[in-house]
């Protein structure tokens, strides 16, 4: 889809955000999938380690992991049943009180899984020289600072 530059200028942003949001994270889920795990798990792998997003490597329950990964988990992804998956293949130990730990072949595995996301990072940045990525973001950044509440500016409506 082509559009001139100035009605490319009146766009919506939200329109096109979702759209991003939508393609990004499919393609990230696709690849990840086509590799052998889903997001959701490599984000469990990821919660449970004290050397990535855990700070003492604590096991967790369902609950517990939900509530760590509520900013970015979706509804669709059921984090019982990822957690029972990685237990079954041994990325994962489950104690009496429901919680998870990681076991040493998980942090073996999700050093691993890591390793994949340069590459996958690339396929997506295809053909998008840095300072154009770069012009992006602050422009997201503006527009989210600019509609936030507190922002100190006020929207046309009066708002």
């Amino acid at each position: 889809m082509t559009i001139d530059n100035q009605r490319l200028a009146t766009e919506p942003p939200a329109y096109w955000t979702r759209l991003a949001y939508e393609a990004v994270i499919g393609f990230i889920r696709r690849e990840q999938e086509r590799r052998g795990f889903s997001q959701p798990q490599f984000w469990i792998l990821r919660h449970l380690s004290p050397d990535d997003l855990s700070s003492d490597g604590r096991a967790m329950t369902p609950a517990e992991l939900r509530s760590a990964m509520a900013e970015y988990i979706r509804p669709e992804d059921d984090l019982e049943a990822e957690a029972s998956t990685l237990a079954s293949r041994g990325l994962l130990a489950r104690d009496d009180s429901g919680a998870f730990a990681l076991t040493e072949e998980g942090e073996a595995t999700r050093l691993c899984w890591k390793d994949f996301g340069p590459e996958i990072r690339a396929m997506i940045h295809a053909g998008i020289d840095d300072a154009d990525y770069i012009t992006t973001v602050k422009v997201l950044q503006r527009l989210i600072s600019n509609t936030s509440s507190g922002s100190g500016l006020s929207r046309p409506d009066g708002g």
